[in-house]
């Protein structure tokens, strides 16, 4: 019999070694090769030895999920490559130079890893101070040496990782994860020997022993009902963890019950010498962790070196200023930890509804009975119908046991439904002088819309994640748009109450005014888009109305005056009729009853009506679209500010009369697309991959909306086929007029108002583009301490000035006059040496060698690709070199270090 033929191994002798550790397949080192030789040949500092082996493992790990061939958990891929998470992050990152290196498939499962780091990370630290807190540092002798701090961290940290994996589905979850890890230890305190602890859990402890109501079993009873009943009858330590916490004891109880107890019997942990076996919990973890193939998180107990945060803490975990000089006497607001946030968010959201009951109030049963025909029962029967679907789609999300804990949540939003629309009929009533609400109060897609809005107010505050700050929004697998689909509503349906929501709940706090604000972005970039939106009938009427009028009516006029004064009842109860003419009969308003017909009209034909919610929506449509381009036009081309009127004029033009382009795709996608139009035709040079890479910079982006657009039905592919094959087919001719002596006429740039959703607190900058913020004085707080607003975070700044306080030395007004006059200079300076610019995009994988992604317009031959390379990227740093010394508003002057 002969050998086998020997396997051809591909790359170098360190890349095989590497590959035969991670037992990766032959399909993946192939592909991971040839996608390293491609990144090498983009990039030659990826080639060198201090970069190759990172760059071979992230190779590995993007063909691997690529494929679905993971044989290696991300813990071992780490310690392979000597990398700690946030590292490989950050490197992975800055080697997707090209559009289609990093699919979003692998986009997705790093969000996920990144997610889940980043609340074992903040669960962890909060863990080891919490036992700091509980237990002492070196107990009596009389507990063996079996029972040091250590082993009660090794036991108490890895039976909360066992339950966090088996219990939860959606591991990403900060606030379920922080209860769950108190029920863990209530359960441990109480298995430990009293002279372990520190008051008051020693006492409690001791007192709880005396009464036989800890460690004592008896024949015949369950687990379940042992330990189900000792938290019944000793409650004092889990109140003891909850009030130290600022968390809700009902809640964990909740939790303790209906999924830690079925945790303990599924799990088998057996108690020993008063605390489980380390080796029993042992072992079903490392299951757990092979089966789930990412990180090992057992090693934060070790301070393993793949776990530790980067120099700029990925976590985000401290957000206030340094104080500047340890002499002077300041009150220091202390960093708030992404659990702290968390629960200091739930205690007001709870504080709040504490006044609001789960019924109808009195004075909104006097408006239900006010009405032409009651609302009340339906009203009453659709809450009642929701709840069943809600506790049942929140448990198939997160888990089967905590179905229970869904029907809590659902209750709060509907504490909050029920007190804002009593909010609402109160200003309906002052602004109309009326009642009778009887037709909006039976609009059942206004009561589903606002119920939605008041879970997802409930639901965002619970599922802020660890890696939260103030600018970003996080998502999670309950995120929006889940809602919409839990309550089987239309996207446009819902943005209709979000405008109305704010106004009517004054006590949102500034979190959840940005989170309403980014769903309702969220539904004008993208999802009130999606086919069978009913914008798109709205739109198709629309025209039909503007075709039969004497002189055709656009669908907004983007530069008018925005007024924010349109409520809940013109969005929902529209269209209304044109105000141009009067009718004969009573107008129909929010207080039309719905079974009474208007007066006899002569049988004239009726132009289509219009509508209000269409109108509005375009205008804020057409206020957000051009905020984008404004940003990406100063980043791009500043040095050319005659283009971006041309690029306004297309973007809005394709968005009012091609708007079928838009149909399940992304707002921002027609923009960059505008843009590179306009340019190509007016001869600028910008390419795609220096507009992507600028647009990868802005915030709120996702890669998605540049690798993954919608060509032909279920057929998807990047920005640049997409306008080859469908914008540019779409607008050829629109574009080439504006090459032409006679241009189209150009529309006019949207007024810009203040945002309705300013928060009065919010810190404000100074104008002149100096790094000097002026903010509302604030203090720290306790919630036991009474019903005070949350304490903000300040701007990083090396100067904190606060009125009201001791200000300290006179040096800081020399400073702060210093940094004014010197504005300009340190602007200057810091162009000369080189802003930070855009990092252009190295190569595009699918171009044509020697061509531009779009037209195959080739070089001159002459040019190397060097020179070819600098040309471009010293445009780009020409581009925005300009930009910063124009942007004097945006920019903020160097820091001292």
């Amino acid at each position: 019999m002969c050998d086998a033929f020997p396997r051809v191994e591909v790359g170098e002798a360190d890349f095989v070694v590497l590959c035969d550790a991670l037992k990766v397949s032959e399909s993946v080192r192939e592909k991971a090769w040839k996608t390293y030789e491609s990144l090498s040949a983009a990039d030659g500092a990826l080639a060198c030895n201090t970069k190759k082996k990172e760059t071979w493992g992230v190779c590995i790990f993007i063909v691997a999920i690529d494929l679905d061939e993971v044989t290696f958990t991300f813990t071992e891929l780490l310690k392979s490559i000597k990398m700690s998470v946030c590292t490989f992050f950050q490197f992975l990152k800055e080697v997707d130079v090209n559009m289609d290196t990093v699919s979003t498939k692998v986009d997705s499962t790093v969000s996920r890893l990144k997610k889940k780091y980043d609340v074992l990370f903040a669960l962890y630290h909060k863990f080891e101070r919490t036992c700091g807190l509980i237990y002492l540092e070196q107990p009596s002798s009389e507990i063996s040496a079996e029972l040091s701090s250590v082993l009660v961290l090794k036991n108490y940290w890895i039976t909360f990782l066992l339950a966090k994996g088996k219990v939860l589905q959606v591991e990403d979850d900060l606030v379920i994860s922080f209860q769950l890890l108190l029920c863990v230890l209530d359960y441990f305190i109480k298995l430990s020997p009293p002279a372990m602890l520190k008051e008051p859990y020693k006492s409690s402890v001791s007192a709880a022993t005396v009464n036989g109501s800890a460690r004592t079993p008896r024949r015949g009873q369950s687990r379940s009902s042992r330990t189900a009943k000792q938290l019944d009858t000793d409650t004092k330590i889990i109140e003891i963890l909850c009030k130290e916490h600022d968390c809700n004891l009902d809640e964990v109880k909740n939790v303790y019950l209906t999924s830690f107890i079925p945790f303990l019997n599924s799990a088998g942990i057996v108690a020993s010498n008063g605390l489980p076996e380390v080796e029993v919990i042992l072992k079903q973890y490392d299951e757990l962790y092979l089966k789930n193939k990412d990180i090992d998180a057992r090693l934060f107990l070790n301070r393993d070196e793949t776990l530790q945060p980067a120099v700029i803490a990925c976590s985000q975990l401290e957000r206030t200023p340094l104080k500047n000089n340890p002499d002077e006497e300041i009150n220091i607001i202390l960093p708030q930890t992404p659990v702290r946030a968390a629960m200091n968010n739930i205690q007001q959201l709870i504080m709040i509804l504490n006044s609001a009951t789960d019924k109808p109030s009195d004075t909104l049963i006097k408006y239900f009975n006010n009405c032409t025909v009651n609302p009340k029962d339906s009203i009453l029967k659709r809450v009642e119908s929701f709840e069943h679907i809600f506790k049942k789609k929140f448990a198939e999300a997160v888990g089967q046991g905590w179905a229970e804990i869904g029907s809590q949540r659902y209750k709060l939003g509907v504490r909050l439904y029920y007190r804002v629309m009593e909010s609402m009929l109160k200003s309906e009533e002052e602004r109309l002088s009326v009642q009778n609400f009887s037709k909006l109060l039976n609009d059942n897609i206004f009561h589903t819309s606002l119920l939605a809005c008041a879970v997802e107010v409930v639901m965002a505050t619970y599922g802020r994640n660890a890696s939260q700050s103030d600018s970003t929004s996080a998502e999670t697998d309950l995120s929006f748009p889940w809602i919409l689909n839990v309550f089987d509503l239309k996207a446009f349906d819902f943005y209709k109450v979000i405008e109305s929501f704010i106004r009517a709940e004054p006590n949102l706090t500034r979190e959840m005014i940005k989170h309403l604000e980014h769903c309702e972005h969220r539904i004008m970039e993208s999802l009130a888009w999606q086919s069978g939106s009913p914008l798109f009938d709205l739109i198709k009427q629309s025209k039909e109305r503007e075709g039969q009028a004497d002189q055709p009516e656009p669908t907004s006029t983007p530069n008018a005056p925005f007024q924010h004064n349109h409520t809940a009842a013109d969005l929902y109860l529209s269209p209304v009729k044109s105000p141009k003419k009067k009718a004969s009969g009573p107008p129909l308003s929010a207080t039309s009853p719905p079974d009474v017909p208007p007066a006899a009209t002569p049988q004239t034909p009726q132009k289509p009506q219009k509508s209000t919610s269409l109108s509005l929506f375009y205008k804020k449509v057409y206020l957000l679209a051009y905020r984008r381009l404004h940003t990406l036009f100063l980043h791009l081309l500043s040095d050319h500010p005659d283009l971006e009127p041309l690029i306004w004029t297309l973007f809005q033009h394709t968005l009012q009369n091609e708007y079928e382009l838009m149909r399940d795709r992304h707002l921002d996608q027609i923009m960059m697309c505008s843009m590179y139009g306009i340019c190509k035709v007016k001869n600028v040079d910008l390419r795609f991959k220096i507009i992507v890479s600028a647009y990868k910079e802005l915030c709120n982006t996702n890669q998605e909306t540049f690798k993954r657009v919608l060509i032909r039905e279920e057929q998807y592919d990047s920005i640049i086929v997409f306008y080859n094959l469908v914008f540019m087919q779409k607008l050829k001719t629109n574009i080439l007029q504006y090459a032409s002596s006679r241009p189209p006429t150009l529309s006019p740039i949207p007024h810009i108002p203040r945002s309705p959703y300013q928060f009065s607190n919010s810190p404000r900058r100074v104008p002149a583009g100096n790094n000097i913020y002026i903010s509302p004085l604030k203090s720290p707080y306790k919630f036991s301490d009474g019903f005070q607003s949350p304490t903000k975070m300040t701007p990083r700044s090396r100067i904190l000035v606060s009125i009201g306080e001791s200000f300290g030395t006179s040096e800081k007004f020399q400073k702060i006059n210093q940094m004014l006059c010197n504005s300009e200079g340190q602007l200057k300076r810091s162009a000369e040496v080189g802003a930070a610019a855009p990092k252009p995009l190295k190569r595009l994988r699918f171009d044509i060698e020697g061509t531009d992604e779009a037209d195959g317009s080739k070089h001159l031959p002459q040019e190397s690709k060097f020179q070819q390379k600098l040309a471009e990227m010293t445009s780009t740093r020409t581009r925005m070199q300009k930009q910063k010394l124009n942007d004097g508003n945006d920019t903020s002057a160097s820091e001292e270090k």
